[in-house]
């Protein structure tokens, strides 16, 4: 049964979900990468949907790890390898977009943005590593989230989860568009190349990583 009143321990899950958020998402992998450049090349709106898209599949996660659904875990676990090797050809695909992109025909096209197709790739990217799963289960049991008999602190955490992941991506897409006016045609070209080499370079690093999984 889960009781609406938020009492003191609630709040100390939800500013702990809320530095968990933060944490998962700061490391500046190829999403935050892809959303640096989005956020350059299309405006802050852009960047912020492509933040979101990978917020919402970290909560998803979360979730499933919070709530301990087991079948849908046991099924990601057990699949991990084919999920992987799509985030991998994803990124590789969308690196090479990158590379071969033109800024002068991105700048000209600002106003036909497509914000679905921002929050999908985001999306896909990011819910086709399935060791964050992982990740999540662990924190859970460090909060001491695995021992608690009641579904409140569980939502509470989840929540400030996805409070501190938005407040990271608004945060940073924020801070790069200050910026974004005082760069050039000629930066954003360079921009472009080396953000698909990066994005790129951590498709392959996917594929790599499957040497590593245990079978």
């Amino acid at each position: 049964e889960i009781n609406v009143k938020i009492g003191k321990l609630e709040y100390i899950f939800f500013i702990k979900g809320i530095i968990v958020g933060i944490s998962t998402s700061a490391p500046l992998g190829p999403l935050g990468i892809l959303c640096i450049q989005r956020t350059i090349n299309k405006g802050v709106l852009s960047g912020f949907i492509t933040g979101f898209g990978a917020a919402f599949a970290d909560i998803i996660y979360a979730s499933i790890a919070g709530f301990g659904i087991s079948i849908i875990a046991d099924f990601l676990r057990e699949y991990q390898i084919f999920i992987r090797i799509l985030g991998g050809i994803i990124l590789l695909i969308v690196g090479i977009m990158l590379f071969k992109s033109n800024p002068v025909k991105q700048i000209r096209q600002q106003n036909t943005q497509n914000y679905f197709g921002y929050f999908i790739s985001s999306l896909f990217i990011t819910i086709t590593n399935p060791i964050t799963i992982v990740v999540f289960g662990a924190v859970f049991a460090s909060l001491g989230l695995d021992e608690v008999s009641s579904l409140n602190p569980i939502i509470v955490t989840l929540t400030g989860i996805f409070s501190g992941a938005l407040l990271w991506w608004l945060s940073l897409t924020i801070s790069v568009n200050i910026f974004r006016n005082k760069i050039r045609l000629r930066n954003l070209w360079w921009i472009n190349k080396i953000t698909g080499i990066l994005v790129s370079l951590f498709g392959l690093a996917v594929f790599f990583s499957l040497f590593f999984i245990k079978k």
